[in-house]
């Protein structure tokens, strides 16, 4: 092969390809620059969108007016329709001397507790027994209606002249032996404490204002002994949830004094029962203990600690439409198009609203509604959702609620095949908004032992919410009454049972409380 000649020109003309080259090389190194600015453009875009969704997100709770706030499904679709929408310490001698003081001085009420006729007299000589001094007395404080009242309990005792017989009259009957404190007086504390959200020291105030001096430290006793009483009927309705084949649940979190991270407390709820159970964590470990080896659906958000309870051979998990339809709301700001969505979620609580209005939730004629109506409104968002998902990016906040919405498609469609399947989880959220009042006006649990106290306590009385029992009442008969119940039928006074079995709800002369479970 002939070498290449070498002259001037040819000189020149490599001189001017190596030139050639090296510019080349130059542009591709700055289109490669171009193209990484580009990429951090678009990523800087998307983490400012981000961060602009999320500014407008908080302003909105925080300082933002009521009217652009997330409405509830009930307001929206009534806008549619052209509606309006314990800890101890150093106790001061002086305040305990004028609490004695006080207590010395207050009025009361003698119950006196006669030895029945029966025993009257001596079964071995058959005369009368004689009183022997001014009987047994005890005090008792106790909560009546309106007003609190401090009774004295006088025991008659009696004593044959033979002195071969001594009676006396029936004891009263008391939540604890040795305990001064009625059940009235007890049930109020709890009622203030779990159903109101009320501190004890609030409560301590108000014992101050009415005249009776109740220390800080024995009200929180007395709550802590309501829950060992009433510990038995918790755990039969702990039970009988895991028979129930459509349950909802839901979590938040809650401090306790003596741990440094967040403890949590769960509400499991069916159609009769609402159930808390207190975990200092927040892993699956709690739906597992409580519906572990269950059937039938569990209806939650998409949080993945409940995946150990809706496996293969457990639970069918069913979807809230709350949840999608929050991310759609909170889309808004940045994506106005969200609002299509919105009115197409809407649709499907107007069917909800519709078979509550006729009469026919949970029926046939309710699936065969969802499945004309409800289904008609799914094919139109998923056709939606085909149509605006490629002019979002998956970061973004519009593509957030279309990515949830996609990943949850299957368990938020299953209540098409069964009417007892609710379409969102919004009991559950609402049974944890008194967790969130007390968490705010009493901060934490002393300790784990006093988280599972209040679970104990706050199941009863949701349960009363729920099936239209004054709470009161409940815990004052309940109180006594389980004490002598049979273990085996404890149940029986669960708030639905006791309400017709023992309630004022079995007397068909008094007054029925309301059963709405708004």
């Amino acid at each position: 092969m002939a070498e290449k000649h070498s002259c001037r020109w040819r000189r020149t003309a490599d001189r001017q390809a190596e030139q050639l080259r090296e510019q080349q090389a130059a542009l591709e190194a700055q289109q490669a620059e171009l193209e990484a600015q580009r990429a951090e453009v678009a990523r800087l875009t998307a983490q400012l969108a981000e961060l602009q969704q999320q500014l407008s997100k908080t302003t909105k709770q925080l300082v933002g007016p009521k009217s652009e706030r997330m409405p509830s499904p009930e307001d929206e679709l009534k806008k549619r329709e052209g509606q309006r929408p314990a800890r101890g310490g150093y106790t001061n001698p002086d305040k305990r001397r004028l609490t004695a003081e006080q207590k010395a001085t207050m009025e009361a009420e003698v119950v006196t507790h006669l030895v029945p006729e029966e025993q009257r007299h001596c079964p071995h000589c058959g005369q009368e027994a004689k009183s022997i001094g001014e009987g047994e007395m005890s005090v008792e404080w106790e909560w009546v209606p309106g007003h609190f009242e401090k009774r004295l309990h006088v025991i008659e005792v009696l004593r044959c002249p033979c002195k071969q017989h001594y009676v006396r009259g029936p004891a009263p009957a008391r939540v604890q032996e040795g305990c001064q404190y009625g059940p009235g007086f007890i049930a109020k504390l709890v009622v203030d404490k779990c159903a109101d959200a009320t501190p004890i020291y609030r409560i301590e105030k108000e014992m101050q204002r009415e005249g009776i001096p109740v220390a800080r430290s024995t009200m929180n006793d007395l709550v802590h002994l309501a829950a060992d009483v009433c510990k038995p009927l918790y755990d039969a309705a702990l039970a009988a949830i895991r028979t129930d084949p459509h349950v909802q649940a839901d979590e938040t979190s809650f401090r306790t004094q003596v741990r440094p991270d967040k403890s949590f407390m769960w509400t499991f709820l069916s159609e009769l029962y609402t159930v808390y159970v207190y975990n200092p964590s927040r892993s699956g470990d709690t739906p597992t203990s409580v519906l572990g080896g269950t059937t039938g659906t569990l209806t939650v958000d998409g949080y993945t600690g409940y995946n150990h309870v809706t496996d293969v051979d457990g639970r069918e998990r069913t979807g809230c439409w709350s949840h999608a339809r929050r991310y759609f709301f909170e889309a808004l700001g940045t994506a106005p198009e969200a609002r299509q969505a919105l009115d197409i979620i809407l649709d499907l609580f107007q069917v909800e609203r519709s078979a509550k209005s006729r009469g026919i939730v949970g029926t046939a004629a309710h699936l065969e509604l969802r499945q004309r109506r409800s289904r008609e409104a799914l094919d139109r968002l998923q056709a939606w959702v085909a149509q605006t998902k490629p002019l979002y990016e998956p970061r973004s906040a519009m593509g957030q609620a279309i990515g949830y919405l996609e990943n949850q498609w299957t368990r938020l469609t299953a209540f098409l095949k069964d009417a007892q399947i609710p379409i969102h989880n919004n009991a559950s959220e609402a049974a944890l908004r008194i967790i969130a009042l007390v968490r705010k006006n009493s901060l934490f649990f002393g300790n784990d032992a006093a988280g599972r106290r209040f679970a104990v306590l706050f199941s009863l009385i949701a349960m009363c919410d729920k099936h239209g029992v004054n709470p009161v009442e409940y815990f004052t008969d309940v109180l006594l009454r389980i004490q002598d119940h049979p273990k085996s039928r404890v149940a029986e006074l669960l708030p639905h049972a006791w309400k017709s079995s023992f309630g004022r709800a079995a007397d068909s002369s008094a007054p029925q409380p309301s059963t709405d479970a708004s």
